[in-house]
């Protein structure tokens, strides 16, 4: 089973991706660095909140795993 501790790290690590990429890509699409960066932002806030909450149901859920 994995640890609420890695299952956050690795949220945190992608979300940091991800609010990289969505920030150039709010750019290119609003041409404006703050609306952009704001749809970033909230994007990764939701994205973080639900990455945690999926990897954490499939945690403790045992199928398809071989013990």
């Amino acid at each position: 089973m994995e640890t609420r501790k890695r299952s956050l790290v690795k949220a945190v690590i992608w979300n940091l991706i991800g609010l990289t990429v969505m920030a150039v890509v709010g750019l290119i699409a609003t041409g404006s660095v703050a609306l952009g960066g704001t749809m970033a932002l909230i994007n990764t806030g939701v994205g973080l909140v639900m990455y945690v909450g999926y990897e954490r149901l499939w945690a403790n859920i045992g199928w398809g795993r071989h013990v």
